[in-house]
């Protein structure tokens, strides 16, 4: 059993738990996921890792209520635990194993939307730990529905955050302020995570790849069961088959294929669209490219 020590409301259905893992917090790094279960007959639930304390042992989550299965793990309280807290999983953030002093030289911007603000928070935090100051855009549809906000800023070199209805800071998407930071203000970076819904990191990389800043997205949002088996995750990178938990989550966001991907996700909603994603790529349809070791 995972004891959950901390669990509190951070806006409306989004919320944050900090959980006893030792063994997960010992060894996951920024970028990689876990798979939770409230109890034996729960579904397994994969989430990103918001922060780790190796001293202490406690894994941080943040999760958005989007079904039945986090709508109960909502009502779960400090002192109740998680039957499994698998991980950690998936790749983590390819700088982390990148040279330091190659890195220090590298101008990094982060572009986090919504919920996707909770997986940037690890990365800029584990460069500012190793010298390295970073960017970040932080947006949300309203003031209210913004999260981490200080704890970002803590870590950030420089935080700029906007809403979409202007109710905080200031008014527009994400990309205009990336268009504001390098077409007005001049500013070059060498890459650009982003970080959010799929809609947001579609038109994030349209933007970046117009304007030549190599890009990195985390396909988190598609992920299902978390071992590559499910097949919810495929995706098409490079006109490659890829599975983002397995293969990523993180990808090149130049080389992945959006429009098939938010397509696919929403048709895996649906048994009838499942029977037609199964008919339709056949082998391919889970653990079939080859690469994840599920073939």
């Amino acid at each position: 059993m995972y004891k959950i020590v901390k669990a509190e409301q951070l806006a409306d259905k989004i919320y944050l738990m900090d959980v006893e893992a030792p063994r997960v917090a010992r060894a996951c790094e920024p970028g990689e996921f876990v798979i939770v279960k409230m109890d034996e007959a729960g579904e397994r639930i994969p989430l990103t890792i918001c922060d780790y304390d190796r001293e202490t042992g406690i894994v941080t989550i943040v999760f958005q209520v989007v079904g039945a299965s986090t709508q109960k793990m909502a009502s779960l309280k400090a002192g109740d635990s998680f039957r499994d807290f698998v991980g950690p999983l998936g790749r983590p953030s390819e700088f982390v194993g990148e040279d330091l002093e190659t890195l220090k030289n590298k101008k990094m911007l982060f572009v986090a939307g919504g919920v996707g603000t909770a997986p940037v928070y690890p990365q800029v935090k584990w460069l500012r730990n190793h010298g390295i100051d970073a960017d970040v855009i932080v947006g949300a549809k309203t003031k209210e529905l913004l999260i981490l906000e200080d704890q970002m800023r803590a870590v950030a070199g420089n935080l700029y955050v906007t809403t979409d209805d202007g109710s905080y800071v200031r008014k527009g998407m994400v990309t205009d302020v990336v268009k504001d930071l390098v077409q007005n203000q001049g500013r070059h970076y060498d890459v650009c995570v982003a970080i959010g819904p799929m809609i947001m990191m579609k038109f994030v990389c349209l933007l970046t790849k117009e304007l030549n800043i190599p890009t990195i997205v985390s396909m988190n949002p598609i992920m299902v069961d978390g071992t590559g088996m499910c097949g919810a995750c495929r995706l098409t990178v490079g006109g490659q088959v890829k599975f983002a938990c397995v293969d990523g989550p993180e990808f090149d966001g130049h080389q992945v294929n959006f429009d098939e991907a938010m397509k696919r996700q929403q048709m895996y909603k649906t048994e009838e669209g499942r029977a037609m994603l199964k008919l339709k790529e056949g082998d391919t349809h889970h653990g079939g490219c080859g690469n994840c070791g599920n073939d």
